[in-house]
């Protein structure tokens, strides 16, 4: 049978399943060619042994498990919230990546663990740290977690302390907002806007997007005395240009995004001398299954592509995470800004590229706009985040 995409409002609704399978091959290919063990001073001694990552299935989590693995040899748990195929519709694209992940592990002799449900809940923590000591026993190693990456992306989240259901927003904070953005499947133009959010509304969205879940999970990995010296925990965040910041930076997603900065200063402070260090990536924009739907993100991607493609300096998720794990987090000194930040966006926010796509944003009209954006990029990475690839 034949499977079309099916988009509402820049929302994919399905997957396909042999295109999800290509697409996390090709990843693991580069990975192979790219992110090799003999070739670093430091990766010997530094590489993780066994990794965790919390939000596995899609964009930089599955990016940095396919590093991890395929890259260094690790033994890779992972978790994540994906809904199965049933008689009426497809299962999500995380489903199909994790499923296709596991079976190219085997083949590969490396041993991992797909775990499938809601990572906020006591239980799932419970859960995975079995699956943690099951992966290591199998492969003859302790049972100590040298990676932990929590990369979660989710709408909402319950509070396994209280019961109570949190929901983020995507909104500015004290202004109302309004700015360009495009519709990538046929190139027309509209005016998002969106109104302040409330107080409940910014406390919401720093309760699900924030950093109170990671300091969970390090709570509970420490608990059980997961933890080795060389242990490395990231989280991902973005900050992009200041065009953006009424919507993102200084918005709700903004908020949250401070909230987990605090939490691994926090976590830094608490761990010290247990493990090797807490870290927040600020990585470049990239198509995803949420920055699609992010206004005027889709607008800036697209001139952006154009730009650092003409600069030979785009890059994808696993070009991005075999960059943060080669040149800057398995050096002996990590690279940090002012913040204490990993910046893996640096070539993003490169002052060339930024003049670039701003003069490039200001002459786009929607007579012009196949030719001076990268719009057909940008919708291209977007199906194939769902399996919907050329040659499928």
């Amino acid at each position: 049978m034949e499977i079309k995409p099916m988009i509402r409002n820049n929302i994919c609704l399905n997957a396909h399943p042999e295109g999800c399978a290509l697409n996390v091959k090709k990843q693991i290919e580069y990975t192979k060619k790219n992110l090799k063990i003999d070739a670093q001073q430091n990766a010997a001694k530094l590489a993780p042994k066994l990794a965790l990552v919390v939000g596995c299935s899609n964009g930089y989590g599955l990016a940095s498990r396919i590093c991890a693995g395929f890259g260094y040899g690790s033994v890779t748990v992972g978790l994540s919230f994906e809904n199965e195929p049933s008689e009426k519709r497809s299962g999500t694209p995380g489903f199909y990546n994790n499923a296709v992940f596991d079976l190219e592990a085997e083949k590969e002799g490396l041993v991992s663990i797909s775990l499938n449900g809601d990572a906020y809940s006591d239980e799932m923590k419970t859960k995975t740290i079995d699956a943690v000591r099951q992966a290591a026993a199998k492969a003859g190693i302790p049972a100590k977690i040298d990676l932990f990456i929590y990369s979660l992306a989710s709408p909402a989240r319950t509070d396994p302390k209280t019961g109570v259901l949190y929901k983020s927003v995507i909104k500015p904070i004290g202004t109302a907002f309004s700015g360009k953005t495009l519709n990538m499947m046929d190139g027309t133009f509209s005016t998002a806007k969106a109104e302040p959010a409330t107080e409940e509304e910014i406390f919401n969205t720093v309760k699900v997007m924030g950093g109170e879940d990671w300091e969970l999970w390090m709570d509970s990995l420490d608990s059980e005395g997961l933890f080795s010296a060389n242990t490395c925990t990231l989280a991902y965040t973005y900050i992009g240009p200041e065009l953006s910041w009424d919507i993102y930076k200084n918005g709700t997603i903004g908020k949250a995004k401070e909230d987990l900065e605090r939490a691994c200063c926090d976590i830094n402070k608490k761990f010290s001398g247990k493990i090797r260090g807490a870290w927040v990536s600020v990585n470049k924009a990239l198509v995803t299954r949420s920055s699609a739907v992010i206004p005027i993100i889709p607008f800036y991607i697209s001139c952006l592509f154009k730009v650092m493609k003409e600069m030979g300096l785009h890059e994808g998720c696993i070009e991005q995470i075999v960059r943060l794990y080669r040149d800057r987090l398995y050096l002996m000194d990590v690279p940090v800004d002012s913040e204490n930040r990993i910046r893996i966006d640096d070539w993003e926010m490169r002052e060339d590229v930024q003049k670039a796509v701003t003069e490039r944003m200001k002459i786009v009209t929607p007579e012009n706009v196949f030719e001076e954006t990268d719009i057909a990029g940008f919708k291209n990475d977007f199906l194939e985040v769902h399996g919907f690839l050329n040659s499928v």
